[in-house]
């Protein structure tokens, strides 16, 4: 799991089980950087009040945070990590 930032917006890319996936790396709850946080099987832990988002879906699971997190297309060419920014 890493993070990213582009244009001042965070991105979260995670790697599982070798496929990639790019979200919203900001907590919907209180706007922590989620690539501070803990990658536990297919879910990321906010650090700041420990919501848990689901990195398949987005789905936040557990409390404070209700909202998902947006998701982003994600491909490698030759090595290197491309995501598609909503424009």
């Amino acid at each position: 799991m890493i993070g990213i930032e582009h244009d001042g917006k965070r991105i979260l890319i995670a790697n599982l089980e070798g496929k990639l996936h790019a979200w919203d790396g900001t907590c919907t709850h209180e706007e922590a950087d989620l690539s501070t946080g803990f990658l536990n099987g297919e879910e990321v832990t906010c650090p700041l009040h420990l919501s848990r988002f689901n990195l398949l879906t987005g789905e936040a699971v557990n409390p404070p945070a209700e909202k998902p997190l947006t998701k982003y297309e994600v491909k490698t060419e030759n090595g290197q990590i491309f995501v598609e920014l909503d424009q």
